[in-house]
């Protein structure tokens, strides 16, 4: 027998890749999109990508992937010069990507999706033999994913656990993730992340998580690094950084505005009250299942859920963009109806998703999308038609100053302006004047840090003057930061309400989930 046992076990065999850029530079046109970014993922290492829109994230993975090709810089996998052309070529060298949309056919099966997704898949597929060598792929993983139904029957966590394992079936040994959790509940998410994780510890992968939630980064990233501008700012071991430090490199010298404290008093009575609100999709299936909900003066009402389960259908017909088939809306008591006099008789406000599209006209002037509540009143209108620009210019420049919108006059096109920008301006527009009911939608999605603070700042301080705030929100932190309390819905239905300071992650994700 050996003296040493140990001896005769083989040590397991590090799969997992090194992946290093060194000076790596692409610009389009002026655009100088990536600047000599350098960054590096140790074998075995779980490491986030942190940065604003537009900091250059997804230009650089696009790059590593093959997507692009960078104008200067090298890419080294296992400290090895490697060209990498296009996708193909990054398959076949371990690398793989996991997108924020799905990317699976949803027709097919669990099964026929993964053997299509090979390169070497034989145009005759001998299935019974396919699927003995799937079920051994399977017992060698960590985790499972259906594999015999259609993947459109699966919850969003069964599909990301069937995207990634697409791609360790097809040896990807570098996995790249992008956004990965934003369609997924919190026990989904952490569940996921953490066998992720488990995996890099065994040193089986190598994980680079491209990600806006802090939370994720400190429970699960060994790594972080932070780019702004196009250029590689910093970075570290996670467990030597605070929160703090990640946000300053990313928004480097911008000015934040202090967060607007909630301030201690009761709410009072009910203002927004949602009765049984029904409606379907042209004519199909029903989006909204009889919704109730009361909204009281001075409270914050967070509507949490995973994305596709009636939260954008309930601001549709809220905002008059959705016929409703059954129930009734009430204000104050009153019936309300959504159109330009009731919004304005009732004081109901509203910045819904993606404002650009949804709440202005792209070639019309700031000044003119700010005057939209009010172009045809007094001062901005005699006689309900005769438009006076002088007032409407007045009360824009008014407005700019108030809430620091970036604009290089009342002129500028409001689609010429950046995101951040739009939100602040159609938010101006909404809260210039008393606001009884404010209704807002993913008011931060796709904004920089400090338009993000700024954004949620405004809200508080409406809630904080007693407007009753309904917020739709996918961000589960913004819910928990903002709300007095909080509602779920699932499958078109609120199936949860509770104070936020009665309840928890794993209550509101039981319920995201519909297991009620």
């Amino acid at each position: 027998m050996s003296a040493n046992p140990s001896a005769s076990i083989d040590p397991p065999r590090q799969r997992a890749l090194s992946l290093e850029t060194i000076g790596m530079s692409k610009a389009f046109g002026a655009l100088q999109a990536l600047d000599d970014v350098s960054v590096k993922i140790e074998a075995g290492s779980f490491h986030a990508l942190l940065g604003e829109n537009g900091a250059g994230k997804s230009t650089l993975v696009k790059a590593i992937m093959g997507y692009y090709q960078a104008d200067r810089g090298q890419l080294l996998l296992d400290g090895r010069e490697t060209q990498i052309r296009n996708p193909r070529d990054a398959r076949a060298h371990g690398l793989g990507m996991v997108y924020q949309h799905f990317t699976l056919v949803p027709c097919l099966t669990g099964a026929e999706n993964l053997v299509i997704s090979r390169a070497d898949a034989p145009a005759i597929i001998d299935w019974a033999k396919e699927k003995r060598a799937l079920a051994a792929f399977l017992d060698r993983m960590p985790f499972r994913a259906p594999l015999d139904v259609p993947v459109a029957t699966l919850a969003a966590g069964e599909k990301q656990k069937l995207e990634i394992l697409k791609l360790l079936y097809l040896d990807q040994r570098l996995l790249i993730l992008d956004e990965p959790t934003s369609v997924l509940t919190p026990q989904e998410a952490d569940e996921i992340l953490g066998l992720l994780k488990g995996m890099t510890e065994r040193k089986e992968i190598s994980v680079l998580m491209i990600t806006h939630k802090f939370r994720e980064v400190t429970a699960f990233a060994d790594a972080v690094s932070v780019l702004r501008r196009g250029r590689h700012v910093g970075g570290g071991r996670v467990a030597e950084m605070s929160t703090d430090e990640m946000a300053r490199l990313m928004i480097g010298d911008t000015q934040i505005r202090e967060r607007a404290a909630r301030a201690g008093n009761e709410a009072g009575e009910t203002v927004l009250e949602l009765a049984g609100l029904t409606a379907g999709d042209d004519g199909g299936p029903l989006v909204l299942n009889a919704v109730n909900l009361k909204v009281r003066a001075g409270e914050i009402v967070g509507v949490a859920g995973v994305s596709g389960n009636g939260q954008s259908q309930l601001v549709e017909v809220l905002s008059g963009q959705r016929l409703l088939r059954d129930g009734r809306i009430f204000v104050r008591n009153q019936p309300f109806e959504p159109d330009r006099d009731s919004f304005y008789r009732l004081k109901v406000f509203g910045l819904p998703e993606e404002p650009l599209k949804n709440a202005a006209v792209p070639r019309m002037t700031v000044a003119e999308n700010m005057a939209f509540r009010s172009f045809d009143r007094p001062p901005n209108a005699t006689l309900g038609w005769w438009l006076s620009p002088g007032p409407m210019r007045a009360k824009a420049r008014e407005l700019i100053a108030r809430y620091r919108v970036k604009t290089q006059s009342t002129e500028t096109a409001i689609g010429d302006l950046s995101g951040g920008n739009v939100q602040r301006a159609i938010l101006a527009r909404e809260l210039s004047g008393d606001v009884d009911v404010l209704i807002v939608a993913n008011p931060c999605f796709g904004l920089d840090f400090a338009s993000v603070m700024e954004i949620r700042s405004q809200i508080m301080e409406q809630r904080n003057k007693g407007a009753a705030v309904l917020l739709v929100s996918e961000d589960l932190d913004e819910i928990l930061e903002l709300s007095d309390r909080v509602a779920v819905m699932s499958e078109g239905a609120v199936n949860y309400t509770s104070p936020t300071a009665l309840t928890d992650r794993a209550t509101i994700g039981k319920h995201m989930a519909g297991h009620a």
